[in-house]
């Protein structure tokens, strides 16, 4: 009876050290070769916190940053006053390219220049008229001076060749200028007579525009002689374009 114990305890242990041989060959080898006790947590299926969608964002968030600053440092200002991009150098703008606007364009006239008039020595019986905007926005020389000599009943007319392709546009400090043809230099001239006073008219936009402020300049005490021939030029960006004529 002692011997058939011991002989089944010897086949049940063998039973058992068989299944534990299956178990551990299943455990070993999946079928795809690869050994499941060489696998370590690192190489898991399960991401780790260094590989989380999270951070993996976080380093291209950081480069967007940095461009978005960039582009912010090197951003001018456009026309319209809003940021765009660029090398950060902005220019001050304007017709003279030297001085800033601080608000709509307005018709120039007495009250926002200064105008003074000078005889010139060449061209002989010339004047020269010089507008300078004293404000603190551009504004516009329309067409040409309306002057006034003495007590004169019109204004003298104008030389059409003269009339330049733009308006004349002065920024603050900017100056425009005219010339005005006093007499004949052949002396053919009519109703020649010497005047001490002079009124110059700025015109607006359009016929209809009221422009109340008109400039008085002084002239050389002795007056300046003007004829029938008076005329003027158009406004003139430029003072040798105003003489040429």
């Amino acid at each position: 009876m002692s011997s058939v114990r011991t002989s089944r305890t010897r086949l049940l242990t063998t039973a058992a050290a068989l299944a534990i041989g299956a178990l551990s060959l299943t455990a070993c080898d999946d079928g795809s070769g690869v050994r499941a006790e060489d696998a370590s947590p690192s190489t898991s299926s399960t991401a780790s916190p260094s590989a989380s969608p999270g951070s993996g964002s976080s380093s291209h968030d950081d480069a967007n940053s940095h461009d978005d600053a960039k582009t912010g440092a090197d951003a001018k200002p456009t026309a319209d006053g809003t940021a765009a991009p660029g090398n950060g150098k902005t220019g001050t703008g304007g017709s003279g390219g030297s001085h800033k606007s601080g608000g709509k364009a307005v018709t120039c006239q007495g009250s926002n220049t200064k105008t003074v008039a000078a005889p010139l020595n060449r061209p002989v019986n010339h004047m020269l008229l010089t507008v300078t905007n004293t404000g603190d926005s551009n504004c516009y020389l329309y067409t040409y001076p309306a002057v006034q000599f003495g007590e004169a009943q019109s204004v003298p007319p104008v030389i059409e060749a003269s009339k330049p392709q733009a308006v004349v546009t002065l920024a603050p400090g900017e100056s425009g200028y005219a010339s005005v043809n006093l007499s004949a230099a052949d002396g053919s001239g009519r109703n020649g007579h010497t005047v001490k006073s002079l009124t110059v008219h700025f015109q607006g936009r359009t016929a209809d525009e009221d422009v109340p402020s008109a400039a008085h300049p002084s002239l050389p005490a002795k007056g300046v002689y003007v004829d029938d021939s008076l005329k003027v030029t158009y406004w003139q960006q430029s003072m040798d374009t105003a003489i040429d004529w």
